[in-house]
């Protein structure tokens, strides 16, 4: 299968690339920069990212890029370009002021392949604080803007171009017909990287990789994982067993939803109550980052626990995606944060690894679920975290504090619904202050309850997210609605922090 090679030198947007590449129905991995695989005869373009570092700085990284050039088009975007521009005799130095935003470009040679389409004065992105002041003498400018003398260059008779804006961002309004013109025209892409072609060519590789062999799965009600299993299942069918824990901290009637949800999809699920366990281990605890490991802990000896049942059982199937396994690993290939998708069961469980998804976004897998058939609420569902609720409850976990918290999730939820608002949204929830109680008035008595929080945010990937806007009659109702039908709570606050500085979740 043909794929363009995104090497990554820290840049923030690298995954943004990565995403903009398959929207051209075009298969591409993202590695780190001293990671390119030499033989795969399947390569037909390298794009070079930004990166956070200056390349004359000590710690920058450094790649010799002349045996790419020899065999492929190469495009570097910021970084990548001003390194290539560096490293053949150009000079790349600090900006008198960091370039930072929208710009507009002046054309050398306007007919050029990289900006064929292309509006005078087009828009695009600016963001560095280096700047190339003089291009290689084998190399010749193409565009500037008015504050960036060499915004876009192309090495003479060569299929090598640099660029110091970023085409990968909505702000470079035509920054999808440049990658589109480097990918398809320039590289030569067939564009048959689809999700029909993913369930075709995975169905045929899993039949393959798992003949005989039963499989479990992990279920979580979450898009990942259920895609997964869909897919899964038709591949092999009832060789595949999916176990589905509730630990007690699931949205209101989730559980019960979710099961009918996956009969209704043939799967073979067995769903475990073990919210009494749960519900014990977490009694009194209220430091963050000692629920998740409780949960994460008891969910691993729940499910080994329903594994050891299944006889014969040789596989572990997850629903690992493409951005778990980038956030896993660092450029230097060394881990900077384990995703909870990325390893720990398999090893310990002595099982083989099967993640079918393990390539593609989030929004790629919405698509494959879509082609499998399967319905639009379970499709578009909002992430959700592992632990559940009991992170968006501040304290101590109860089972009671657990009702209140579900009955106003519940409410703000399904106002979403009910308002056309949740596919607008990307994640949505409350957040019960259960150690916090404020004073209240109802039917001419004074109350002392717990304030409710709601969040809701936008974003594309959740690396960045900032507060939706939703409608103030909205907010006035759903908050109305809360207080009046949720004991416990007398006051609904709206957090309207982006990511970053805060997170979407609070704990």
């Amino acid at each position: 299968m043909q794929k363009i090679i995104i090497l990554d030198f820290g840049s923030q947007t690298t995954q943004l690339i990565g995403r903009r590449v398959r929207e051209l129905d075009t298969f591409c991995e993202i590695l780190p920069y001293n990671k390119f695989p030499e033989n795969d005869p399947d390569v037909i373009g390298v794009i070079l990212s930004g990166s956070p570092f200056s390349v004359y700085d000590e710690k920058a990284f450094h790649l010799d890029v002349q045996p790419l050039i020899d065999r492929y088009p190469v495009l570097g975007i910021c970084y990548g370009a001003q390194l290539m521009a560096q490293l053949f005799g150009g000079n790349v130095k600090p900006a008198g002021t960091r370039e930072y935003g929208r710009a507009n470009l002046q054309w050398f040679e306007k007919e050029n392949p990289l900006f064929k389409g292309f509006d005078e004065g087009s828009q695009v992105w600016m963001s560095h604080g280096d700047t190339i002041v003089d291009i290689p003498q084998s190399f010749h400018r193409i565009a500037s803007t008015s504050t960036v003398q060499n915004a876009a260059y192309q090495a003479d008779g060569k299929k090598v171009w640099g660029v110091q804006f970023h085409p990968e961002v909505f702000h470079s309004t035509q920054g999808t017909q440049l990658l589109r013109n480097f990918v398809v025209d320039i590289c030569g892409s067939k564009q048959d990287w689809s999700s029909a072609s993913f369930v075709e060519t995975t169905v045929a590789e899993l039949k393959q990789q798992l003949g005989d062999d039963r499989v479990i799965l992990g279920l979580s009600g979450g898009v990942d994982s259920s895609v997964a299993a869909v897919l899964l299942n038709r591949a092999i069918g009832d060789k595949l067993t999916c176990i589905f824990v509730d630990h007690g901290m699931l949205r209101k009637n989730e559980f019960q939803n979710v099961m009918n949800d996956y009969k209704c999809l043939g799967l073979n699920v067995i769903g475990v109550d073990a919210s009494a366990k749960f519900f014990s281990e977490l009694d009194g605890v209220v430091e963050p980052e000692r629920k998740r490991k409780i949960i994460g802990a008891g969910f691993i000896d729940v499910f080994e626990a329903e594994a050891k049942k299944i006889k014969d059982a040789r596989w572990l199937a997850q629903g690992t995606i493409y951005p778990d396994r980038i956030e896993s690993l660092n450029i230097t290939g060394k881990t900077i944060k384990s995703h909870h998708n990325v390893g720990g069961l398999p090893e310990k469980m002595n099982l083989k690894l099967c993640e079918p998804l393990k390539w593609l976004f989030k929004d790629e897998v919405r698509r494959v679920g879509k082609q499998l058939g399967m319905p639009d609420h379970l499709i578009k569902r909002h992430p959700f975290p592992g632990p559940g609720l009991a992170v968006r409850i501040l304290g101590a976990i109860t089972p009671e504090k657990v009702r209140v918290l579900q009955d106003a999730d519940d409410i703000f939820i399904q106002g979403l619904r009910d308002w056309n608002l949740y596919d607008e949204v990307w994640q949505a929830g409350a957040i019960l202050l259960s150690d916090v109680k404020s004073v209240g008035v109802m039917g001419d008595e004074r109350t002392y309850e717990n304030p409710v929080a709601l969040r809701a945010v936008t974003s594309t990937d959740a690396m960045t997210a900032d507060w939706a806007k939703l409608p103030y009659e909205f907010l006035a109702k759903v908050s109305n609605d809360i207080i009046n039908k949720v004991k416990g709570v007398n006051r609904v606050c709206y957090d309207i922090s982006s990511k970053p500085p805060a997170t979407i979740e609070w704990e």
